[in-house]
């Protein structure tokens, strides 16, 4: 469930991937790049929600916010079948986002209620894998269903799905924080309860890393239509090569999940962000000489992914250890970071498309780059170290 509920917000993305020529077309955006913004409004508006939803659970629980967000996710859906205008479309797509901010928020914020650690790392990567499962089909239902209907009907889709999992939730789905663990909701204590995770070193490194990692993710999966069919011309199979990088990191994260509590959050983490900037670097390199051959460009693609996968859910992990008592207020900045941030980053990276995969992977580089660089001050130098041996 907590990996379905994750997986809504995948979906939403995802799925528009193939509809966003047609769309296009339907309401005459002059712009190609603009086109992206279909994409990134969603993620903005997802990103800024988290910071209420956070305060808002950790006030009243789990389950009665989720409901409030799943209701306004179905009814956001539905209003973005009859957006009038382009412009009505993003904002709408904006709402849609800010109502799914609340199922991020809730699924590591309860994961976090029963699990802790190196245990929670595990989880998350289990739950990881089926959420990856979105991006590798969603292109291909979008894809199907554009046969047999308009982009209207992958909207209707999605509207079935909130109603789907809102059901799932009323019936299975138990309360995680129990009352006596609640906080009060006011402004002071909002601000105060998210200065103590900012405050928190590992918690404020390890988000502000993970919205400039995903800012790198965010600028690909923005501008893969244009990637796949304007530079290397895929047509029908641009589903099948989205999906691979969808593979990479689910495979990472199966790896993470049998690994991570032998050899630590920290050692596998930071290797593999290591080898991001690497691959990233010598992508960078290869697109400033010309053209880059479809074969390398793939591989170089898989293999950055790869090493993706085994990011998000250490980190996830890592920042929320020491935010028992603020889980909500935690997963909600964190969250924050990784959308908000990250769509910010990534969208203006993947605005600057040209035709070519320079800008993208260039981005790629510069933000792998500082995430590694956050990463090594927050840690004060000692890398692949576990937290306590990091103290001494």
């Amino acid at each position: 469930m907590t990996a379905m509920l994750m997986a809504l917000n995948a979906l939403a993305i995802d799925i528009m991937l193939p509809a966003l020529p047609q769309m296009g077309e339907y309401f005459q955006v002059s712009q190609e790049n603009d086109r992206q913004l279909i994409i990134i409004s969603y993620m903005l508006g997802f990103g800024v929600s988290q910071l209420f939803y956070g305060p808002l659970t950790d006030r009243f629980g789990r389950r009665p916010v989720l409901f409030v967000s799943l209701f306004f996710y179905i009814v956001a859906a539905v209003g973005c079948v009859f957006a009038p205008t382009f412009e009505s479309l993003i904002w709408v797509r904006a709402f849609m986002g800010a109502s799914a901010g609340g199922s991020r928020v809730i699924a590591v914020s309860a994961a976090r209620d029963l699990y802790v650690g190196r245990q929670m790392a595990k989880v998350m990567s289990l739950v990881m894998i089926v959420f990856m499962s979105a991006p590798i089909v969603a292109p291909f239902f979008g894809q199907m269903m554009l046969k047999v209907m308009t982009w209207h009907g992958i909207f209707w889709a999605l509207a079935l799905f909130g109603v789907a999992m809102f059901i799932w939730v009323l019936v299975r789905l138990p309360e995680t924080l129990p009352k006596e663990r609640r906080v009060p909701l006011n402004l002071p204590t909002m601000f105060r309860n998210y200065g103590k995770v900012i405050r928190t070193r590992e918690a404020l490194g390890y988000t502000i890393a993970s919205g400039f990692l995903f800012g790198g993710l965010m600028s690909y999966i923005s501008a893969s239509e244009q990637l796949y069919h304007q530079v290397y011309d895929t047509g029908d199979w641009f589903p099948l090569w989205f999906a691979g990088a969808a593979v990479a990191m689910s495979v990472s994260n199966l790896i993470n999940s049998r690994l991570v509590e032998r050899l630590g959050m920290r050692r596998i983490s930071h290797t593999a962000l290591i080898a991001f900037v690497i691959v990233s670097a010598v992508h960078a390199v290869i697109a400033l000489q010309g053209p880059v051959p479809f074969e390398l460009f793939y591989v170089l693609v898989l293999m950055a992914f790869f090493c993706i996968g085994f990011q998000g859910p250490n980190y996830n992990a890592i920042a929320m250890e020491p935010l028992g008592a603020l889980a909500g207020s935690g997963a909600a900045l964190i969250g924050f970071a990784s959308s908000f941030v990250s769509a910010s980053i990534g969208g203006a990276i993947a605005h600057q498309f040209d035709g070519t995969v320079t800008p993208i992977f260039i981005g790629h580089f510069i933000l792998g780059a500082l995430a590694l660089l956050v990463i090594f001050i927050t840690e004060r130098g000692k890398l692949m170290q576990s937290h306590a041996a990091a103290k001494h």
